[in-house]
């Protein structure tokens, strides 16, 4: 664990010791803290901006009802994503649908762009030097994120963690609570499936 990782692992426990106390402003931190990345995952995990936003906020709720048994063997951070990451995938399930790529506004198209980046880099780099290679990169951010929300929940999980929200391997093997070898090979296997996906919209061709 690297020393800046030690340092947000304490400031959150004494964060989290507080709202034990009853100190809510104290948990009040750790949502301004953590609130858009879990909004992010919960987006990229469920497919819907609106929904995305109800998860976000029982997560958090979720969370705050059990501080209480919280008592530190992982990270908050862990705690909170894991909690957030099966809260999404419960939901997709439940809804039994599949979720079409949306770009109204109210869907916050401009974090499509940021968080289709990690994901494009991680299949395949697209020039973005001049316009012509940023309206590519543009159809390459939406031909991914469709993708994505095709792929299977346990490979779309580890993708958005990896190459949406930067985990390590440890850290996504301690939020989805899986060997680091299982996280290793569903990132590799998710990626062979979006390149396969991607290649003809990637490399030129027609989708």
């Amino acid at each position: 664990m690297s020393q800046a990782v030690a340092a947000i692992a304490i400031e959150d426990l004494a964060l989290v010791e507080q709202t034990q106390q009853g100190d809510m402003a104290a948990f009040a931190r750790l949502v301004s803290k953590y609130q858009d990345r879990v909004y992010n995952t919960c987006w990229r995990l469920c497919g819907h901006a609106e929904d995305a936003r109800d998860l976000t906020q029982e997560a958090f709720l979720h969370a705050l009802r059990a501080i209480d048994a919280f008592r530190g063997k992982a990270g908050f951070y862990t705690w909170l994503f894991r909690i957030a990451v099966n809260l999404s995938i419960s939901h997709r399930r439940r809804e039994q649908r599949i979720v079409k790529l949306s770009l109204r506004q109210d869907d916050d198209a401009h974090l499509l762009e940021s968080q289709a980046g990690g994901l494009v880099r991680g299949t395949r780099t697209v020039r973005n030097e001049d316009p012509a290679g940023q309206a590519e990169m543009r159809e390459a951010h939406r031909a991914v994120i469709k993708a994505l929300d095709e792929l299977d929940d346990e490979y779309r999980a580890v993708l958005v963690l990896k190459d949406v929200e930067s985990f390590d391997y440890q850290q996504i093997a301690e939020i989805l609570e899986i060997p680091i070898g299982t996280v290793k090979s569903r990132i590799h296997r998710a990626r062979m499936a979006m390149r396969e996906k991607l290649t003809r919209v990637l490399e030129g061709g027609q989708p």
